[in-house]
């Protein structure tokens, strides 16, 4: 049975599920905005505002642990300078807005961006 569990698995394996988050978290990161799939959206969301809520902490620990999940110390230093604009916000960080679906396959498109 799969009671309680929620995610998406996106036709890959976990490896590869993993791979593909990590890949969309840092260019969501790079580039402030980026245009994908609605579940893909929606699936990385929730992940990129608990590691701008860890970004705010600006320890030691929070950094070596946001290195350890998106690989690469370039990606984490401008996280945290985007996490610094949002010291008096309680969440909230990431807008998602459907764009309507893609041309090929129909797949709902959407761009998700920081606030």
């Amino acid at each position: 049975m799969r009671h309680g569990n929620v995610n998406r698995k996106f036709g890959r394996e976990k490896g590869q599920r993993i791979a593909l988050l990590k890949s969309l978290a840092r260019s969501l990161v790079l580039r402030g905005r980026m245009q994908t799939s609605l579940a893909k959206a929606k699936e990385i969301r929730p992940m990129v505002e608990k590691m701008v809520t860890r970004g705010m902490q600006g320890t030691l620990a929070s950094r070596r642990l946001l290195i350890a999940q998106l690989g690469d110390e370039r990606v984490v230093g401008k996280l945290i300078k985007t996490a610094e604009g949002y010291k008096g916000r309680a969440g909230g960080y990431l807008r998602i807005v459907k764009m309507g679906p893609r041309k090929g396959d129909a797949s709902e498109m959407a761009l998700i961006e920081f606030v």
